[in-house]
Formats: C-alpha cells, structure tokens, sequence
C-alpha cells in the first residue's frame, strides 16, 4: 500500500520569533478575528500561517475548538487566496466559537483580500489654531 502525502498549500508558523515578525506588519481587523499580514520579500516561497488564540477566549477545549475551526477555514478555502511570501497570523476572537462557518470563510477571504488603507500625511496645523 502506498500512501500518498499531499502538499498542503500553505505552511505553518511555529516559532514565536516568527509569529513576533508578523506582528510588525499590517494588522487587518474584522469582527470575527484580527488578520496580521506581512511581507517576508520572498515571492517564490508559499505562504504561512499561524493561529493564536488567547486564554481570556476560554479553557482549552474551548481554545482548541476555535483553532481546529479557523485551520480548516484556511485549509479549505482561504489559503488559495494568500499570496506567496507572506506570513499571516489569525488572532481569533471569542466569536469563532459559534459563528456559521460560511461567515468564517468569507471573512476570512475579505480580510486577506482587503489592504489597510494608506493613513493620509497630516497637514501642519495653522498658526495660531493649536
């Protein structure tokens, strides 16, 4: 018998050095869970991806439940729209737990395919009007 390994198409963020390098980058929030995203300049390389899930979410039964949820959104359908080269951190929120898990695919899709806004340079204020 032979078994077959499939070549998931997304990597995994293991190393808290690596999940502190994403948090450096641009953080994308939504009601369900913060997405932080960030370019590791690598564009050859498939993508990772990490989950955290604090203890004020929880116990641990709880906390893994939002983590299997979350994996198997990215493993289904939101890890075809990651690009390549990018690190990505889910940081659930305590919602994941009972929310429709077509609400969490399609949040976590907008949330990846939604770049933060560019803050606009703020003018120097008038004389006088401080």
């Amino acid at each position: 018998m032979t078994k077959t390994v499939r070549q998931s198409a997304v990597g995994r963020l293991k190393s808290r050095p690596q999940f502190l390098f994403v948090r450096e980058g641009e953080k994308r929030r939504g009601s369900l869970f913060l997405l932080e995203v960030r370019d590791r300049q690598m564009p050859d390389e498939q993508p990772r991806v990490g989950f955290t899930v604090t203890k004020k979410h929880g116990n641990a039964v709880e906390r893994n439940r939002m983590r299997r949820r979350l994996k198997e959104v990215v493993r289904l359908s939101a890890g075809f729209a990651m690009e390549p080269g990018h690190d990505y951190v889910v940081v659930a929120r305590r919602d994941v737990l009972h929310a429709p898990f077509k609400t969490l695919v399609a949040g976590l899709k907008e949330r990846i395919a939604t770049r933060q806004k560019q803050k606009q340079q703020q003018r120097p204020a008038a004389p006088g009007k401080e």
